[in-house]
């Protein structure tokens, strides 16, 4: 029986992921693929990109059976998007197959056959955007922190540049994940990507500005970071990664940083702590990498908390 993907029967309305104008809806058999796939996706951010290629797949295959030929014209219609972006639609797509085989609604043939269509090839290296010193300390210096809400950003702005948190770790950051290991603060068994634990050092500057905060909210327990409304009360919700890269896009945009966001302040404590003389393998364990790839390939070492790389950024 060749493999279907219909849509536009009934089911569960989605929004139309291309962009096209329209919603359509998820039949039963789309809704199950989709949940197994996004069941084994543990990351937050990556289930919402997942979820969105899924839904652009059902809506470009329609009623056709699920060929190679199919995956092939729907690789090609994604040509303007950029590589990167068409590269995690396949890899849903493929992921999507495999649990489909698992489940034993694809043969092993037919299932190579499908998870066989190529990445997107990238050319060179993307260097990414990150800030200087000088720069760093124009963006901290944006936030008025006479007030509640300054206070609160000045800490999302500094420990994302002063520790390279990423702003789903950030969003889900809890007050007891703050504690004290060999006579300093750190970020203790911070769970990162792929569910990797790592431990990251806190700069004194960024612990000040934490403490500030959490005086001024009252916070004790629970999430580090909640949400402030227009008279500048907290309104005690907890603040979603978004809000955080608005928070980051916003201040960019107040000296003269455009297209900047959360990711590039994490890039530019790797570059501010390399500049400050700190070791690679060093700079690894701060990023929480599994290898490395983009701060270079360095094995079996032990991580220094007592003095950190991150204490010498010069902000």
């Amino acid at each position: 029986m060749p493999f279907l993907l219909k849509t536009g029967l009934p089911g569960t309305d989605h929004a139309d992921p291309a962009g096209q104008g329209s919603a359509f809806a998820l039949t039963p058999a789309q809704m199950i693929l989709r949940s197994m796939v996004l069941d084994t996706v543990p990351s937050t951010h990556s289930k919402r990109n997942y979820a969105t290629a899924l839904d652009a797949l059902f809506r470009f295959a329609a009623s056709q059976p699920l060929t190679r030929a199919l995956l092939m014209e729907y690789r090609a219609s994604l040509e303007e998007l950029a590589p990167s972006t068409i590269n995690v639609r396949l890899a849903a797509m493929r992921r999507m197959v495999t649990e489909a085989r698992k489940n034993g609604m694809l043969g092993v043939e037919e299932a190579a056959q499908l998870t066989s269509i190529p990445n997107i090839k990238q050319a060179g290296t993307r260097m990414g955007n990150w800030l200087t010193r000088e720069q760093a300390k124009e963006l901290l210096a944006v936030p008025d922190r006479s007030t509640l809400k300054g206070k609160r950003d000045y800490v999302i702005l500094a420990l994302l540049v002063g520790c390279a948190l990423r702003r789903t770790e950030l969003a889900e950051l809890e007050v007891e994940t703050i504690q004290q290991r060999e006579g300093r603060w750190v970020l203790a068994d911070l769970e990162g990507k792929g569910r990797r634990i790592r431990t990251v050092a806190i700069p004194i500057w960024v612990k000040k500005g934490i403490d500030v905060w959490r005086e001024a909210a009252g916070i004790e327990r629970g999430r580090l970071l909640v949400r402030i409304g227009k008279g500048g009360t907290i309104r005690g919700e907890t603040l979603s990664d978004w809000a955080i890269w608005s928070v980051v896009e916003q201040s960019a945009k107040q000296i003269g940083v455009e297209r900047f966001g959360a990711h590039d302040l994490r890039r530019t404590c790797a570059k501010l702590c390399r500049k400050g003389g700190g070791d690679l393998e060093q700079i690894k364990f701060l990023l929480g990498h599994s290898s490395i790839q983009t701060t270079e390939r360095y094995l079996g070492a032990e991580q220094e908390i007592v003095t950190a790389v991150n204490d010498n950024l010069g902000l």
